[in-house]
């Protein structure tokens, strides 16, 4: 299927702007992949859908105040960097913003966040240059790679939670008053540089009630990367090269899951981040000639496309993601795994998930990061 097949229309008003207050209050569509019925919920009504042996898994990773900004100490011009993920040697990858005039041994000097700059048409616009406000937090530029991206070293990585902001997504506009309303209530690893937003929904006392069904829960890590940002450009999806994603699964989690799934008990993944932890750990054990999962840290390759046979997981939380998305195309891939188990691709799954989101676009719901949610049975 070629990317286009994966398209659809958004009206602009439906991109939610600011997270719904309290976190659970939103929309909830639950589509049955056996059906492809649908039916409209609360996020809290996903009570209803979850029975007592249950295994919900969670991506616990936090995202840190990525993006920063600041100005060339040669000559003065702004500079804008979103920080991606830390080199073993203790460089950074990061995008810079304007990216070719950066050549290797640009030094630029960091601002600090307060006050925090206003949005604009364009995005986040640095705050005023104010003489005696860098406090010697400095970036240089390593080297400048084929994808855009830089490598640089920070002259001080505890710095980052001083002068860095929160990355939230390009098409969110409004200021965001409190930048924990982009974190998950359950976040411990930072890493990230965009929340796994289906877990925005849960609060602190629905994960109680959710503990006191039976429902087992299990974190796992994946710490989210540029993709979550980019769409697929080339034409045929298979050609799109995706970023790696730093992961990990401990013991705990590991002895959980192959237990629930000697059971035959239900692992139901929060998020395609932990849809994408699950499989790619399962994958890996699966091409050394065992099964299951076991306890592992590596870098998360796997790109799901309709004809993926999952593995491990058999429902998903998620939100409504953007047209033409590795995401999109994740999903499909889940509910035709469902409707057909596995093999190879018929679409039905592209066609299923574009129908919900006709229907979820005629019903007003709201999309992408702080929007409505999906579970997929």
């Amino acid at each position: 299927m070629p990317t286009s097949d994966f398209d659809y229309h958004l009206p602009p008003e439906l991109i939610a702007q600011s997270p719904i207050e309290p976190r659970d209050a939103s929309r909830l569509l639950v589509l049955h992949r056996d059906t492809g019925e649908s039916e409209h919920r609360r996020f809290r009504d996903i009570l209803d859908h979850l029975r007592a042996g249950d295994v919900m898994v969670f991506n616990q990773s936090r995202v840190i105040p990525a993006r920063l900004y600041g100005h060339r100490a040669d000559t003065g011009s702004k500079v804008e960097f979103l920080l991606l993920r830390v080199n073993p040697d203790g460089t950074w990858q990061a995008m810079a913003r304007p990216g070719r005039r950066l050549r290797p041994g640009v030094v630029v000097e960091i601002e600090e966040k307060s006050p925090q700059p206003p949005f604009t048409k364009g995005g986040l616009e640095p705050p005023p240059f104010v003489k005696g406000d860098r406090g010697g937090f400095q970036v240089e530029i390593i080297a400048s790679h084929d994808d855009g991206v830089k490598t640089v070293r920070l002259s001080s990585d505890e710095a980052v939670e001083r002068f860095g902001h929160t990355p939230l997504p390009p098409y969110i506009r409004e200021r965001l008053s409190d930048p924990e309303r982009y974190q998950t209530v359950y976040s411990r690893q930072p890493g990230s540089v965009a929340a796994p937003t289906a877990g925005l929904h849960f609060t602190d006392e629905l994960l109680q009630v959710v503990g006191d069904l039976g429902v087992e829960t299990v974190f796992v890590t994946l710490h989210v990367g540029l993709d979550t940002f980019k769409p697929v450009e080339e034409d045929d999806p298979a050609d799109h090269k995706i970023h790696t994603e730093h992961y990990q699964i401990d013991s705990q989690a590991a002895e959980s899951l192959n237990k629930a799934k000697a059971d035959g008990r239900r692992i139901i993944a929060v998020g395609t981040t932990s849809v994408r932890v699950l499989e790619q750990a399962a994958l890996d054990l699966e091409q050394s000639g065992q099964s299951g999962i076991s306890p592992t840290e590596g870098e998360a390759s796997l790109f799901i496309l309709p004809g993926h046979h999952f593995r491990l997981v058999d429902a998903m939380i998620t939100n409504f993601h953007l047209p033409r998305s590795s995401l999109v195309m994740l999903v499909s891939a889940f509910v035709e795994h469902g409707q057909r188990g596995g093999g190879p691709s018929t679409g039905s799954g592209r066609a299923g998930v574009l129908a919900a989101y006709k229907e979820a676009i005629e019903q007003k719901y709201r999309f992408y990061s702080f929007g409505d949610a999906m579970l997929i049975v």
